[in-house]
């Protein structure tokens, strides 16, 4: 249900971009994204309580506590109302200040521009308070209910752009009004949803300094994480910018789109993934929270490798057929990040185990100071006269070097094994790699460059890889349980 909902708002996003923009015009679709890209200013706020919104819901369900599930999902909306004012607070004096003083937009859609800042803020802050309902329907696994509404939520952004097509108002200001209107809308569905399946949704006033306390530096640790994330993607855009100017930068987006867009199958499939490996550990159920974690990392990088081995394989020819022209550096930056998302699928299920022990200061730290050294060693190489592609390439050796320093980090808080993780994930998928790799290399290179061939070469690499995956990186007993399910499913198709 979660890719069916993520292909769909992939859809929909692509069709309503090309619409919204060419009503709008170009100046004031550029004010609506830089006027409300400030609100977004915000969002590593709201990310980090959310993540911790999940961590702390999940981990009482695993303890069967609802007493204090409920007093937690209280605390949690205390504390984004605590958020919301410092917010409203700061948004109406410097973001204000800024956007009268400081952005350069046309003198006669100030007015406007105006409208779109207060009706972004609001819905912003709409959108954070649905964070914990998010949060409590991810905990409890109803993933059919949040990919429905998030259908429906792309339905109603489909209809504002039927609204802005007949009404003869102001453009920009009647888009901002109605995006407010569907996030308020989508915010009341999930309460309503919540309130009525789950009793600890229901919000009455509770303080416990302890919970708050634990909460706030809980979410404290991974705003550390979260800006160094931040950091390491912008600073390293930044030095591009300066030593090759924004040609280059014109590329890497091109690939950070790429990437954005295939990354978010495994995203989705983490999600389902996260609250089992938080309830497994809160249940003390120790061995089925490694099993768990070993085994979403082994799959989420069969994921993302059976759908990104056809772009790594095709990336020029891919590239034209999307492009009018390639900037120079886009197709190797292509392929460095996309082996990046890779290597960072290793470790993500480890960070999850990692949050659910509470124990997160040494990680944020450790990991978050390695995030800050790329920038300045980055600068190093690009002042010797390096090219573009070395900000990329120290990015993928920290990223590596990375998975084993979380593991030791891990193995302080939590009893798991290096030589067990190397065992059942990195010896399994070098497995896969060696012997699909080639192949499909071969199979690509057996065909010309034109369309069919890209056709043929990407079904017949992707077989390979799906059966090399099947045969070599997946257990005795996960094929088993595919072919069960495999025949299930064709028993349902034929008795239909």
């Amino acid at each position: 249900m979660l890719y069916f909902r993520m292909l769909l708002t992939m859809l929909v996003s692509l069709f309503t971009v090309r619409v919204v923009l060419d009503t709008l015009g170009v100046v004031d679709y550029g004010i609506y994204n830089v006027v409300g890209g400030m609100a977004a200013m915000f969002s590593f706020l709201s990310g980090t309580m959310a993540s911790a919104s999940q961590r702390f819901f999940a981990f009482e369900l695993g303890r069967k506590n609802y007493g204090q599930l409920k007093k937690t999902f209280s605390m949690t909306m205390t504390i984004y109302a605590m958020i919301a004012i410092i917010i409203l607070l700061l948004s109406e004096t410097v973001g204000l200040w800024l956007l009268n003083n400081k952005m350069t937009i046309p003198p006669e859609r100030m007015e406007a521009a105006r409208w779109v800042y207060q009706f972004s803020i609001l819905s912003f802050m709409m959108a954070m308070f649905s964070v914990p309902y998010n949060a409590a329907i991810i905990a409890h696994e109803r993933m059919k209910i949040y990919a429905y509404v998030s259908i429906v939520e792309v339905s109603l952004k489909l209809m504002i752009v039927y609204l802005l097509l007949v009404f003869p108002y102001d453009k920009l200001k009647l888009y901002a009004v109605l995006m407010f209107t569907v996030t308020t809308l989508i915010t009341f569905v999930y309460r309503t949803y919540t309130q009525r399946e789950f009793s600890e949704c229901r919000y009455s006033f509770y303080w416990d300094r302890t919970l708050f306390k634990e909460i706030v530096v809980f979410s404290g640790w991974n705003i550390i994480g979260n800006m160094s994330a931040i950091f390491k993607n912008q600073g390293n855009n930044i030095l591009l910018n300066i030593f090759f100017g924004p040609a280059v930068n014109a590329a890497q987006g091109i690939a950070m789109q790429i990437n954005s867009a295939v990354a978010a199958f495994v995203t989705n499939f983490q999600m389902a993934l996260n609250p089992p490996i938080t309830k497994s550990y809160a249940a003390n159920d120790y061995e089925n929270t490694i099993n768990l974690s070993f085994q979403g990392a082994r799959f989420s990088f069969f994921l993302l490798y059976f759908l990104t081995l056809p772009i790594l394989l095709n990336t020029k020819l891919i590239l034209g057929l999307w492009l009018k022209e390639i900037p120079d550096y886009t197709i190797i930056f292509v392929r460095l990040i996309l082996v990046i998302s890779l290597c960072d699928t290793l470790y993500r299920t480890l960070i999850t185990l990692h949050l659910s022990t509470g124990r997160i200061k040494d990680l944020q730290i450790i990991i978050g100071g390695l995030n800050l050294l790329i920038l300045p060693v980055s600068y190093f190489f690009l002042k010797l006269g390096s090219e573009p592609q070395i900000t990329l390439i120290i990015t993928l050796i920290f990223s590596l070097a990375s998975i084993y320093i979380r593991l030791y980090l891990l193995n302080k808080v939590f009893p798991i094994s290096l030589m067990q993780y190397t065992r059942q994930v990195i010896f399994n998928i070098s497995a896969v790699l060696l012997s699909s790799f080639p192949i499909s290399y071969l199979i690509v290179h057996l065909f010309t460059e034109n369309i069919p061939g890209l056709i043929i070469s990407i079904i017949l690499s992707s077989i390979s890889c799906a059966a090399f995956i099947y045969m070599i990186g997946l257990t005795y007993k996960e094929r088993i349980w595919i072919k069960s399910k495999a025949v299930k499913y064709l028993n349902k198709f034929y008795l239909a």
